[in-house]
């Protein structure tokens, strides 16, 4: 399947409540003030967040006044150039090797699997891969992970369960240098903002990055579940209160109506969206391409 594809599929429930609930509106009417209120309720509810979706809807109100727009599709057009529009004003993040990838997030959307995906995907492109298991935490993270490394035949780093995680990632930088490797993921522990020893463990780790491996090009990037629409913005905050985010990776974006968060974190955070997550596989995650995806989104 092409990459056009998959997104296209990932973005099919968002698509689908955009696309229907739009034709739903002009079905009634004019693009007077009552539609200009109702789109905007209709792009909350996809979670585009309410001064986003407040902000598309007056530069809507803006080329309305400038050209006629009379049927749906003439409505998605014109969203689909002001979604382009902003998104090309945004920085992007083109990675530069040799990178330490960190990836960092709460329990339960998907790091230890989203790393693995990273793992197959830097290897399809020929770079030399090593995984760090410093998720030592979790019961069995290290193993979830060293499944990945058997099924991507990926070289991987870890020590007990309960060990210090930055000196797992020490051992990490240690062999990446000795083998030359292209790509360090880095697995960390999931864990909230009021979990203040595992946030400052995470700092730890940044500084050992830092201080042991400083000609590498270092990324922190927060997985965000997708079908947590907004409340995936307020952990953005509490991580980049305690480490730098440099880019967002959205999974499960396949299974849920909310796709337009990627337009609120984009708009409120101004932090790219790196990767996106686009089904189940081990090939199921693709760089983030704007145009692709606001194509697909309406």
């Amino acid at each position: 399947m092409g990459i056009f594809k998959k997104i296209g599929q990932a973005l099919k429930k968002t698509r689908e409540a955009f696309t229907r609930r739009i034709d739903s509106l002009l079905s009634h009417g004019e693009l007077d003030d009552d539609f200009y209120d109702e789109l905007t309720d209709i792009l909350i509810s996809c979670d585009i967040g309410v001064r986003t979706s407040m902000d598309i809807v007056d530069s809507l109100r803006e080329k309305a006044h400038k050209t006629k727009l009379r049927t749906s599709e003439d409505v998605r057009n014109a969203l689909k150039d002001i979604l382009t529009e902003e998104f090309e004003n945004l920085a992007k993040i083109e990675i530069e090797y040799p990178a330490v990838i960190c990836i960092i997030g709460v329990n339960g959307v998907g790091k230890t699997t989203t790393i693995g995906k990273l793992a197959n995907f830097f290897k399809s492109e020929k770079k030399e891969v090593t995984l760090v298991a410093g998720d030592t935490f979790r019961a069995a993270a290290s193993d979830q992970l060293t499944e990945w490394a058997d099924r991507t035949k990926t070289r991987i780093i870890k020590q007990s369960e309960g060990a210090d995680a930055a000196a797992v990632v020490f051992d990490g930088i240690t062999s990446a240098k000795a083998k030359k490797t292209d790509v360090l993921l880095v697995d960390t522990a999931g864990r909230l903002h009021t979990k203040t020893n595992l946030m400052e463990e995470l700092k730890k780790i940044d500084k050992i990055i830092n201080r042991e491996y400083p000609e590498t090009h270092k990324y922190n990037f927060i997985v965000l579940d997708a079908t947590t629409g907004q409340n995936a913005l307020s952990q953005i905050s509490a991580f980049n209160d305690f480490v730098q985010i440099d880019g967002i990776i959205l999974t499960k974006l396949d299974g849920t109506a909310k796709g337009g968060v990627v337009v609120a974190i984009e708009k409120e955070y101004h932090l790219p969206v790196v990767f996106i997550g686009t089904g189940e596989g081990k090939d199921d995650i693709e760089l983030f391409n704007s145009k692709e995806f606001v194509d697909n989104l309406f």
